[in-house]
């Protein structure tokens, strides 16, 4: 039986879109779809502020946002784009006059808010400000904070009433000659969002920054997220994403990764593929996934590693991967690119794994 793997002719298509330069990534064009996350940290703790950011940089973190909520944290912004080696993105709601600061600060982005930000003069500001120092806006759309104006056009929050928010505010910038724009729409409705980046993909040809916002807790904020920003990335829609998650931002980082890796759209470090366990099983398969998941947590190159438990589609699941085991009665077979190495009892799979994968990522 050959070993070769033929090459993929189902790969997702992404619509063709501007390109933005954030710092020093860029978004949209054929660059790969940037994982963004946001701190949750007090801003005006610089030093917590930066310890959480190289934190979420360790995990593949490539934007970090950060909340300005008043002028300590507004001239903040500068300490902390010293310490840190991803682009820096300034959160702003309300006081215009915050956005300005953030910008003389030397922040990569911003985000604003149109529903929230105040009458086109101050947009307009922001505008010529940012044109100046070559700071790109995302125009952060946002189902809970619609112009009154659109809601009482559309009687409720719809995604036509979301695209037109972003489009009047699209349309703003490009008045002034500014075109380093990123445009999201957000709502905690899958759906409703879903629709609304479908409807937007179609009217303008810059960056889509795609998220479902307040997606909830860690376990079901995952699936949501997944979910929603699956079916829109899927679509051939969306250059940068973010998963809202209730906790840690260090999970939002690894969910982006996972999401991407799924639709086949980003390559980074090793894929688990283990069976969900039934009575065939006979082997401990959950204690051997979670110990193959910790051990293999440092590889950074792209790898595929099955963790079968019994002989049905075991063999083959772990043929197809890089690197995989399938159980046995007490005993596993180990599999290195299609092909069986060894086998040996349950308690050295483990190890018996790990030792052909150091063997190929260790540099002689």
């Amino acid at each position: 039986m050959s070993t070769e793997k033929p090459t993929k002719d189902f790969v997702i298509r992404r619509r063709t879109t501007k390109t933005v330069t954030v710092g020093n990534i860029s978004i949209g064009g054929d660059a790969p779809i940037a994982v963004q996350s946001m701190t949750n940290t007090d801003t005006r703790d610089v030093g917590t502020t930066v310890q959480q950011i190289r934190t979420l940089e360790e995990a593949g973190c490539e934007l970090i946002r950060v909340a300005v909520p008043d002028e300590t944290a507004a001239r903040a912004l500068r300490e902390i784009k010293r310490e840190i080696g991803i682009p820096l993105v300034a959160d702003i709601h309300f006081n215009y006059r915050l956005a300005l600061l953030a910008i003389e600060a030397g922040v990569d982005k911003l985000r604003i808010n149109p529903g929230n930000i105040g009458p086109r003069g101050r947009i307009e500001t922001i505008t010529r400000a940012a044109k100046e120092r070559g700071i790109p806006i995302r125009i952060g759309v946002n189902s809970g904070s619609l112009e009154r104006d659109l809601l009482k056009k559309y009687g409720w929050v719809t995604p036509e009433a979301m695209v037109e928010s972003a489009l009047r505010h699209v349309s703003i910038l490009e008045d002034l000659n500014f075109e380093d724009i990123v445009v999201s729409l957000k709502s905690p409705d899958v759906p409703l969002t879903v629709k609304a980046y479908q409807l937007i993909s179609e009217k303008i040809d810059y960056p889509l920054h795609v998220g479902i916002t307040a997606a909830g807790t860690v376990g079901c904020g995952m699936l949501k997220s997944a979910v929603g920003i699956g079916i829109i990335l899927s679509q051939g829609i969306g250059d940068t994403i973010r998963v809202s998650l209730t906790g840690e931002p260090v999970k939002e980082v690894e969910t982006g990764f996972e999401i991407l890796k799924s639709l086949g759209l980003r390559e980074k470090g090793p894929t688990i593929i283990s069976c969900p366990t039934c009575g065939r099983m006979e082997i401990d398969l959950i204690k051997l996934t979670a110990e193959v998941e910790q051990r293999v947590k440092h590889i950074k190159r792209p790898l595929k590693v099955a963790v079968m438990g019994c002989s049905v589609n075991g063999p083959g699941e772990a043929r197809e991967a890089d690197f995989g085991i399938a159980g046995g009665k007490g005993t596993g077979l180990v599999f290195s690119h299609g092909r069986i190495i060894r086998k040996v009892m349950e308690n050295q799979l483990v190890n018996a794994l790990m030792e052909e994968i150091e063997r190929e990522i260790t540099p002689e």
